[in-house]
């Protein structure tokens, strides 16, 4: 644990509780693509296969729960709650994420740090949620308009994975047998992702304007 990690947490937990924020207040799911946050459960339920065999701290255990939860919240939400998922646009969210599924775990299998089971899962969940937000910003550029909440879930989401890059270079720096190397690479390929976002999310802001993306 270090200080770029800590905040990268937060971060990361604030983009959610601005997602969930936006449902519960405003009773709609509009400019919120389905595929990305079922790739985000997906990505949680994989990578934290070890949440009751292997214990490394309370804060650890804590943070792990919340982002199964959270996501799978969001995700019913979506599909099940009877005035919400009525706001889903499907029309535009029409990604085929799972050719993103099976290439990520295609990958899994050939790229890995070490070939078992956790470990497999572990690297699928890191190259699957390093083009998880594919779905959301295809969305968002196809609707055009972004909304100042979806575009802060976006902007937060982003932000995480930047300080999490922090965290890398500070690890590496500091721990002798630093070996992440799949993490570093797929957290690069993921901000980068958001590169553009991030162009016209400043734009909107300097101008004090409504956040709108090319189409």
């Amino acid at each position: 644990m270090n200080i770029f990690r800590f905040i990268g947490d937060m971060t990361h937990l604030v983009s959610i509780l601005v997602l969930l924020l936006k449902i519960y207040a405003t009773k709609s799911c509009s400019g919120i693509s389905l595929k990305t946050q079922e790739l985000y459960a997906i990505v949680f339920l994989t990578r934290y296969l070890d949440l009751f065999t292997d214990f490394v701290s309370v804060y650890n255990t804590i943070m792990k729960m919340v982002f199964i939860a959270s996501s799978l919240a969001i995700v019913w939400y979506m599909r099940v709650h009877p005035v919400i998922r009525r706001s889903y646009d499907r029309d535009l969210d029409t990604f085929r994420h799972y050719f993103l599924v099976g290439a990520c775990l295609l990958l899994a299998l050939i790229v890995n740090e070490k070939f078992s089971f956790e470990e497999v899962f572990w690297a699928f969940s890191i190259y699957l949620e390093a083009v998880a937000i594919l779905p959301q910003l295809v969305l968002l550029q196809r609707s055009g308009n972004v909304d100042n909440l979806a575009g802060q879930y976006v902007f937060f989401l982003g932000a995480y994975r930047a300080f999490y890059i922090l965290n890398w270079i500070y690890r590496y720096f500091t721990e002798v047998h630093f070996s992440r190397w799949i993490a570093c690479v797929s957290g690069l390929v993921q901000t980068a992702l958001y590169a553009d976002f991030f162009y016209y999310y400043f734009i909107s802001w300097k101008n004090n304007a409504k956040l709108k993306l090319p189409a």
